[in-house]
């Protein structure tokens, strides 16, 4: 980690995984204003992308490694960042993974789920105390949790299938969902960011908790556990057609849309925003309070119950 130098600076804003796609995109515009908090699990992009914002004249950032898929790294990236003592603004959960198939942690816990849902959760949780009253945490989140979108459908996607915190910890999720392996993870791993935002605005009104569905975007990083022939097509086919494409977006302009969302000065919360920056509703299912608290209620149960696990 870098340490702070005490170059002064209006306001300091956390992005994880910002060495790729539409968090390195955010990282960069997010650098013009103030001091960007780089947090991913490689310390060499980190420096990489950390020199080159530095190398700007008014760019300052510094790096805090973690790996989402382990929650004691997590936390300690937190700690980490508490220990900085900058003025944060805001926090831009943006990591997350997409596997292909059933993935699993080092502990045997499902990869999506836990690198998407409750990696973002403990982050989030451990910061909250220390951040000001008005900072701005964005989750990146996607309209594939809803079953009823219609183009998340037609990719083989079937909503979210959220059972319980406990399931979704084992890979487990509710029957009917894709014939393809791991997209009801990734799905339900975003019905559970989407339910969390809507959950922690209710909870914490001093701050602002909203959430951004960035498009299908083709140029991310996303897809880098698919075979060779499908990420070439994904990134010189694809990619170059995303502007075009209703629903698809470039990491570019998504980044462009969650900095603005990120940095609004106004006191919107619990919002959740399309690719163009407007609001728009999540599924049925996330639109039910009870479901949003039922799934943070489980979510903090499972955690305790975690911590107390014999290592």
């Amino acid at each position: 980690m870098r340490e702070f130098d005490g170059t002064p600076r209006t306001a300091a804003w956390i992005v994880t995984g910002p060495t790729s796609g539409i968090g390195y995109r955010a990282a960069l515009d997010l650098a013009e204003h103030g001091t960007v908090v780089l947090v991913g699990r490689s310390p060499h992009k980190l420096k990489k992308v950390a020199a080159e914002i530095n190398a700007r004249p008014r760019g300052h950032a510094v790096t805090v490694t973690g790996d989402f898929s382990d929650l004691a790294s997590v936390r300690r990236a937190a700690a980490e960042i508490v220990a900085l003592d900058l003025p944060i603004a805001g926090l831009l959960n943006n990591a997350g993974v997409s596997p292909m198939g059933p993935a699993h942690t080092a502990q045997g816990w499902d990869l999506a789920f836990t690198t998407n849902h409750l990696g973002p959760f403990v982050f989030t949780e451990a910061l909250v105390p220390h951040l000001p009253d008005g900072a701005n945490v964005v989750f990146v989140c996607s309209a594939v949790e809803d079953p009823k979108r219609t183009s998340a459908t037609l990719a083989g996607y079937r909503g979210g299938r959220y059972i319980s915190a406990e399931a979704g910890l084992r890979g487990e999720w509710r029957p009917g969902g894709s014939r393809r392996p791991g997209m009801d993870a990734y799905a339900t791993s975003k019905q559970c960011n989407l339910a969390t935002v809507l959950e922690f605005a209710r909870e914490t009104p001093r701050l602002r908790f909203n959430a951004v569905e960035p498009g299908f975007n083709p140029g991310t990083g996303l897809g880098r556990d698919a075979g060779p022939v499908a990420r070439l097509a994904l990134r010189c086919v694809a990619a170059p057609l995303a502007p075009f494409i209703t629903y698809w977006n470039t990491p570019k302009r998504a980044a462009r849309m969650i900095t603005h969302v990120l940095t609004d000065s106004s006191d919107a919360t619990g919002v959740y925003y399309d690719e163009k920056g407007r609001p728009m509703p999540g599924s049925d299912q996330v639109r039910d309070p009870a479901f949003d608290a039922r799934v943070v209620r489980e979510t903090r149960t499972l955690l305790a119950d975690i911590a107390g696990r014999p290592a």
